[in-house]
C-alpha cells in the first residue's frame, strides 16, 4: 500500500509542478493532449504534428504546455522518452513537457491541471467519460479541436 500512496503522491506533485510552470506567464496557459494530437495528421503518430500544434498555438499568443502518455515515446520514436526528450523535439522548456508515470493514463493528470489552471486543452477527445468529474469538459470553448485539411493546420478557438 506503501508503494501505491507514494506513487500517487509523486504524480500529484508532477502535475501540481505543471500548473505552476505553464501559469508564470501572462500569455493565456493551454495545455496539449500530446498523445491525442500526434494522431491529427495522417492517423499515424507523429512528434511534427505535436511541433506544429505548438508553434500555432505561441504564434496565437498562448503559453502551451503538453502532456504525454507514457508510452509516447515508444509510439513515436520506439524507446521510452521522458520530459527532456519531448523538450528537445519540441524546442520548448523541459519545465513545459510533463509524461506521466507508467502505468497511468494522460487524461486524467491533464484535466487535473486543466481545472486547476482553468485552462483550455487542444485535444480532439471529448472526455465523455470524465464528465461528471471534470463537468468543464462540456463548456464551449474549454476544448480546443482541430486536425489538418490540405496538409493545413486548422484549430477552433
Amino acid at each position: 500500500m506503501l508503494p501505491v500512496a507514494l506513487g500517487a503522491l509523486i504524480v500529484v506533485l508532477l502535475v501540481g509542478a505543471l500548473v505552476l510552470r505553464v501559469r508564470r506567464s501572462r500569455r493565456p496557459a493551454v495545455l496539449v493532449d500530446g498523445s491525442n494530437v500526434m494522431y491529427w495528421h495522417g492517423e499515424t503518430p507523429d512528434i511534427r504534428t505535436v511541433r506544429r500544434v505548438v508553434r500555432r498555438l505561441e504564434k496565437d499568443g498562448f503559453r502551451p504546455g503538453v502532456m504525454f502518455d507514457a508510452n509516447a515515446g515508444y509510439l513515436l520514436f520506439g524507446k521510452y522518452t521522458h520530459d527532456p526528450g519531448f523538450a528537445r523535439h519540441l524546442n520548448l522548456p523541459e519545465d513545459r513537457i510533463m509524461v506521466v508515470p507508467k502505468g497511468s493514463q494522460a487524461d486524467g493528470h491533464l484535466l487535473a491541471a486543466a481545472a486547476d489552471m482553468g485552462a483550455r486543452i487542444v485535444t480532439n477527445d471529448r472526455f465523455r467519460d470524465w464528465a461528471d468529474r471534470y463537468p468543464f469538459v462540456t463548456e464551449k470553448g474549454r476544448l480546443m479541436r482541430g486536425g489538418f485539411q490540405s496538409n493545413r493546420l486548422h484549430l477552433d478557438n
